[in-house]
């Protein structure tokens, strides 16, 4: 596969053919993930998982990717806890760093900077997110939930009616997202937020120019009854200037069972990249959605181990070797229903 050796830092790395490449070997993880059988294809191999910004999902999604593959994680969190706060360089720290991995994934939260490090590293590079700028492996299992999702219901994605709802402005998510629906052609995609949080110019573009039927609201009314796919995000607090300014979208766009029996199609999917803002406040998605079928957030975050884990297979070469590494899993695995 063509990822072999090479740095992913951003979606604009990927075309639409090596896209349904790796699909398919992630769907291939899926007995690995599940813990239906183990495999130790990169047994002896290191990640450096560096998280200069805080995350939960990413990171450790990103090293139990790299566990179940049979590789160690070494990691690196906070900015404080790094030479970078002694002034080193990011090139003198990927120049270091990658001497201790087989391959980095990194968050930064500075546009750019995973980029700038890959111009230092020795080894190939995962951006795990750049501040307000991209977020590409997101944007990969996003897509992947979205061809699961439709998959379950006798749909394709030429049947996709994306509905992309919050902080369309400062989500690197939807971002990224935009750029690889791009790659398609002749989709629905409605794109939902206050006028202040719309969605910037340049990913309104590159949908329309690839012929997608785009509309553009401020309201769930707007935006909920033609969508098959619903895509929330929260409000980027970290990125306005002021928690007041920040604060004055909080619980915009309040989705829960009423509005979604009201407004929704019947089995309409919500995706969310997670962390779902629960406070009482906020409760971007609540809590009585969770008994949903059509709730998707968890199966976001599972699919989010089986697409790293394709990511790494393919960058490190070994996707056709994995099932001469396998065995059985000899513990106990999950809960009985």
């Amino acid at each position: 596969m063509k990822l072999k050796g090479q740095h992913l830092l951003s979606v604009k790395d990927v075309s639409l053919e090596l896209i349904n490449d790796l699909f398919k070997v992630a769907e291939s993880m899926r007995p690995y993930a599940t813990r239906q059988k183990v495999t130790r294809v990169l047994e002896g191999a290191v990640l450096g998982n560096m998280f200069f910004e805080p995350s939960t999902r990413t990171r450790v999604s990103f090293g139990c990717a790299f566990n179940l593959l049979g590789g160690e994680v070494r990691e690196t969190t906070g900015l404080s806890n790094s030479a970078l706060a002694k002034g080193e360089s990011l090139y003198d720290t990927a120049q270091v760093l990658s001497g201790y991995s087989d391959i980095i994934a990194m968050r930064h939260p500075e546009a750019g900077s995973v980029a700038e490090f890959a111009h230092g590293s020795r080894v190939p590079v995962i951006n795990g997110g750049d501040g307000p700028n991209e977020h590409p492996t997101q944007a990969l299992l996003d897509l992947f939930t979205i061809h699961q999702e439709l998959a379950s219901q006798d749909r394709g994605i030429q049947d996709l009616s994306l509905t992309l709802l919050g902080d369309l402005k400062h989500g690197r998510t939807v971002h990224s997202l935009c750029q690889l629906l791009g790659l398609y052609q002749g989709l629905k995609i409605q794109l939902i937020s206050p006028e202040a949080l719309a969605m910037p110019t340049k990913y309104v573009d590159i949908l329309t120019n690839a012929g997608h039927q785009v509309e553009i609201g401020n309201t769930l009314e707007q935006g909920l009854p033609q969508a098959n796919v619903i895509y929330q995000t929260r409000i980027q607090e970290e990125r306005f200037s002021s928690q007041e300014e920040a604060n004055r979208y909080r619980g915009y766009f309040r989705l829960n069972k009423q509005i979604y029996s009201q407004h929704c199609q019947p089995n309409a999917v919500i995706m969310h990249p997670l962390p779902r803002d629960s406070r009482n406040d906020a409760n971007e998605l609540d809590n009585d959605l969770n008994t949903e079928p059509g709730l998707a957030i968890f199966r976001q975050t599972d699919n989010g181990v089986l697409v790293r884990m394709a990511l790494f297979a393919c960058i490190l070469g070994v996707e056709n070797q994995l099932h001469q590494y396998e065995r059985e899993v000899n513990w106990f695995v999950g809960l009985d229903d």
